[in-house]
Parts: C-alpha cells; sequence; structure tokens
C-alpha cells in the first residue's frame, strides 16, 4: 500500500507542481494589489474551505442565518450544479437545475432569507443591494478562494478529523490551496469534533494549525434530529432496516449514526449528484430487495432538495422516505455569536 501511494505521489507530483505555484502567484498578485479585490459596503460574511469537499459549511451557514434572525439576510452562492448562468434570484418556483440544490435547500428552509445565485460574487452582490429591501447582511458561500471579493469577517472551516494542516494541494492531496491560505482567516472552526474537547486538545490543534494571535479560533460537533418525510410518508413503527441514499462528500458520521440504530444498506453516489430515472430505479430496487414491510428510505437534507423536483418526485413519491436534519453546536457560543455580531454592527 505504501509502495502505491509513493508510486502515486511521484506521478502526481509534476502537476501537482505546477498547480500549486499557478495558485500561490494568483494569491500574491491580489496580496500585491495587482488583481483587484472589492471590499462590499454591506456587511459581508465568508464561508469557506481550503479544501475540496465538506467541512459542514451548510450546517454552520444554518447557524449563521438563525443567529442573524431579525435582519435582513441575504445568501449568496455560486449555485453548484444549475444549469442557467449569471445572477438568479430564488423565488417559489426555483428549482435544482436553477439555482442548485443547496441553495434551494435554504430558500425553502427559511422563507425570510434572500438567496441569490451568481458566479461573479461583486456582481452578486451589487444586485442584491439594487433591490427594494437592501439586506442588512450577505452570506458569502464558499467564497474563500474567490478574492475578488474581500467579506468583511471571513470564516474557514477544517475537518477535526482530517484538518488543513495533514493535508496537501490538489492533485495529490484535497487543497485548493496551499496551507499559507489560512492567514486570510479571521475565525478558524474545527467542525465534526467530539463533545467537549478538553483544553490541552484544544490547544494542540492551534498550535497544529498554526494560527496567530488575531486568529479566533472555535469548535463544534454535529447533531442529528428525527427524520423527516420528504414527501407525504408517515414513519412507521418499530424500523430496523434502511436505505440510506446520500449524494454528499463525505456521508460516513452520518452512516456511523444511524448505524447504532437500524441495519443500514448504503447507495451512495457523487457530492450534488443529479438524480436522473435510472438512479430512481436503483433506490427502487433496493428498497424492493429488502423485503420488508416496516423498512425505509433514509437520505440527506440536501439530497432531499433535488428529490423534491417533479422529474424526480414521480418516481420516489411512492416510497417512504425521509430526511436527517442536521445541526451543529459549537463550544463556547457565545463567544462566537458576540463575534459575528460585532462584525456586522
Amino acid at each position: 500500500m505504501k509502495t502505491a501511494r509513493l508510486i502515486v505521489c511521484f506521478l502526481l507530483l509534476p502537476l501537482t507542481m505546477w498547480y500549486a505555484i499557478g495558485v500561490a502567484v494568483r494569491n500574491l498578485l491580489f496580496d500585491w494589489g495587482v488583481k483587484r479585490s472589492v471590499r462590499p459596503r454591506v456587511p459581508t460574511i465568508g464561508i469557506g474551505n481550503l479544501r475540496v469537499g465538506g467541512t459542514g459549511k451548510t450546517p454552520h451557514t444554518e447557524y449563521l442565518i438563525r443567529l442573524l434572525a431579525g435582519r435582513r439576510v441575504a445568501l449568496l452562492s455560486r449555485g453548484y450544479g444549475r444549469k442557467t448562468q449569471g445572477f438568479v434570484l430564488a423565488d417559489d418556483s426555483s428549482t435544482a437545475s436553477q439555482i442548485g440544490d443547496e441553495p434551494l435547500m435554504m430558500a425553502r428552509k427559511f422563507p425570510q432569507l434572500t438567496v441569490a445565485v451568481c458566479e461573479d460574487r461583486v456582481e452578486g452582490v451589487r444586485r442584491l443591494m439594487e433591490m427594494p429591501q437592501k439586506p442588512d447582511v450577505v452570506l458569502l458561500d464558499d467564497v474563500y478562494q474567490h478574492r475578488h471579493i474581500r467579506p468583511a469577517l471571513n470564516i474557514l472551516l477544517t475537518e477535526y478529523g482530517d484538518p488543513y494542516c495533514n493535508d496537501h494541494i490538489l492533485p495529490f492531496g484535497n487543497l485548493r490551496e496551499g496551507r499559507r491560505g489560512r492567514r486570510r482567516a479571521d475565525i478558524v472552526v474545527v467542525t465534526k469534533c467530539p463533545e467537549h474537547l478538553g483544553d490541552n486538545e484544544q490547544q494542540e490543534m492551534r498550535r497544529k494549525l498554526k494560527l496567530d494571535d488575531r486568529q479566533q479560533l472555535f469548535f463544534s460537533h454535529i447533531s442529528y434530529a428525527e427524520p423527516v418525510a420528504v414527501y407525504d410518508a408517515v414513519m412507521p413503527d418499530a424500523v430496523e432496516d434502511v436505505v440510506l441514499v446520500t449524494g454528499i462528500a463525505h456521508p460516513d458520521p452520518l452512516v456511523k449514526h444511524l448505524s447504532g440504530k437500524y441495519r443500514v444498506h448504503h447507495l451512495r453516489f457523487a457530492d450534488h449528484h443529479p438524480f436522473g430515472e435510472d438512479d430512481c430505479q436503483r433506490i427502487i430496487e433496493m428498497y424492493n430487495q429488502l423485503k420488508i414491510s416496516n423498512a425505509v428510505v433514509f437520505t440527506t437534507e440536501k439530497d432531499a432538495a433535488r428529490m423534491r423536483d417533479a422529474d424526480v418526485r414521480k418516481y420516489l413519491q411512492p416510497l417512504p422516505l425521509f430526511y436527517i436534519p442536521i445541526k451543529v453546536k459549537l463550544e463556547d457560543s457565545q463567544s462566537f455569536d458576540a463575534v459575528i455580531q460585532a462584525s456586522i454592527g
């Protein structure tokens, strides 16, 4: 296994080096002011990470939305996986193909939230500020490498079990840019932690992440709520077997959580996977193979947003289909909340 890894490392080294050089030069051009970076007049909070894949960005964004309730909040995202281009404002008729699954989920979950997508975040903020009801604060989703815009507060997420300090730049590793990119963060949140980390472990993590004195470090862990029907199913009694359908980057924590309660039959798709007819038939076939009357199908809340689209619903609606809500809990949430509130005035 070690020999195979060394061979892969050797083969990818030239490509990794050229990618690293390109990213480093781009960052230097922004740092030196050769490339322009705009700080909008409206308070903005950026949420992102250094690595490709899930670090818990969506539930942390939800945490911020709840924290800022009472203000006019807008969420601006790229809208990954959508088939549209340019600035699109979410409304009651929006679909995942128009705005992406995560923005669609947020728009449906928080009716008071203004949700928009745009590849160009500077243009997106400008369009939001032209609205009759201007937002008081804009949350910038997955914006850490989008350096044309400079948030008032930059939040960097990294996983407890796989922090950026243990990773390498693409394509050998999973980092979108080198570890030095951490320096742009005002807040670093270590996500998916065990509950109640000790002080010594927190200090050790700070040392490993190489944060400076101005950067504030917080820790969070995830919790799961009771299943919620995607359509109109009723949860049967005494469920023992579940088909778990996931289209997220890192489903292992959910699999582990459910495995403590059920026999889990996992059907895994790629992150942001657009479910089609063949996929629906695979889900139905796996469910039917169980031949158990009280078996159910579980999925994630993000996947459920795509499954509500009419072209998927027509196949899956007969199934007892439920999603598992996820939330984050922050250690020292009072301090974290105070920093967020202070950043927007």
